[in-house]
């Protein structure tokens, strides 16, 4: 992404961070801080995701689902603040997941930090309005594990109404149509996801 942004004769750097450790967080945030002056727009969209039953959930891998798909964008969006109320039109965007609505077996920790997101969003949104945007994007079913069989992946298609999973592509559009286009849309949560959270 970094060599397809110099291509075009932008300036782009590679921060590496472990959202999961709070002091990782703070050195990202601090870096950030040390790069820029403004900030027009930040996406968190760094998470992990994993299928564990209920009862094999323990509390460390509890946490670590939430330190990185919930609190690392909570503390850095602090942390930056900063920056976001320097930039012109300045708008945070997460990327939660149609999960943090619907339910389904096997992911009750994600979809506790996904739904956790969507309310973070909704929260922020209201907070630091006028000055900041604030929104989501929930994608569906946007790259199938490579591990899954092709009888389950044609059940899941079959619930897509648009009949195909989405791509990168797709998200990375609904990101700069929020971010660019929508001066008026805050504290909203868009599905980008063929269909399927429609479907009964």
């Amino acid at each position: 992404m970094a060599d397809a942004a110099r291509a075009l004769g932008r300036e782009a750097r590679v921060l590496v961070a472990d959202l999961s450790r709070d002091e990782e967080v703070d050195r990202l945030a601090a870096q950030v801080a040390e790069a820029a002056d403004a900030l027009e727009a930040v996406v968190h969209n760094a998470g992990i995701y994993e299928r564990v039953p209920f009862a094999s959930i323990d509390r460390a891998r509890y946490r670590r689902m939430q330190a990185i798909n919930l609190e690392a964008p909570f503390f850095l969006t602090q942390a930056l603040l900063p920056l976001l109320e320097r930039g012109e039109r300045p708008s945070v965007i997460h990327v939660t997941d149609i999960a943090g609505e619907r339910a389904e077996p096997g992911y009750a920790h994600y979809a506790v930090s996904k739904a956790g997101l969507s309310m973070l969003t909704r929260s922020l949104a209201v907070e630091l309005a006028p000055r900041i945007r604030v929104n989501a994007i929930a994608p569906g079913t946007v790259a199938f594990p490579e591990a899954m069989g092709e009888a389950e992946r044609k059940a899941i298609l079959d619930r897509i109404p648009m009949g195909r999973e989405g791509d990168c592509d797709d998200v990375a559009r609904a990101a700069v149509f929020l971010a660019l286009h929508a001066p008026y849309v805050t504290g909203q949560v868009l599905a980008v996801d063929g269909g399927r959270s429609a479907f009964l």
